[in-house]
């Protein structure tokens, strides 16, 4: 199947198909003509990328993967290398959170400050 035919069976858009072959998550053949050929088993592989990507892996995450992406993922039990890779994500996720949630306390602080609002500092802070 051609690019436009693979990226209407996934949802996926042609732009993010050719980065995935890019990044070695996706492979293809090219006709006389040029364009890609992809077989049917590509469906399932991009199925398997967007459904990590929508946990909140990242594309280098999810390059650990390998030949996992050509099964039923999410049915699937994970190696303990890929649990490992979740947890790794998980943690710089929390950091993430934690950093944000500092940003935000003091954005609130210095806010309430600046409109006179010494109650909401005290509650804020408190």
């Amino acid at each position: 199947m051609r690019i436009g035919e693979l990226a209407k069976a996934t949802g996926a858009t042609t732009r993010a198909l050719r980065f995935y072959e890019e990044r070695g998550l996706l492979s293809s053949t090219r006709a006389v003509n040029g364009y890609r050929i992809y077989d049917e088993r590509a469906i399932q592989r991009v199925a398997n990328i967007r459904y990590l990507l929508d946990a909140g892996l990242t594309l280098e995450d999810i390059e650990h993967f390998g030949v996992c992406l050509d099964g039923d993922l999410p049915s699937s039990r994970p190696s303990e290398a890929m649990l490992n890779v979740g947890r790794r994500r998980l943690s710089v996720l929390d950091d993430r959170i934690a950093t944000l949630a500092r940003v935000r306390e003091e954005l609130a602080e210095r806010l309430a400050i600046a409109s006179g609002d010494r109650a909401a500092v005290t509650t804020s802070s408190g």
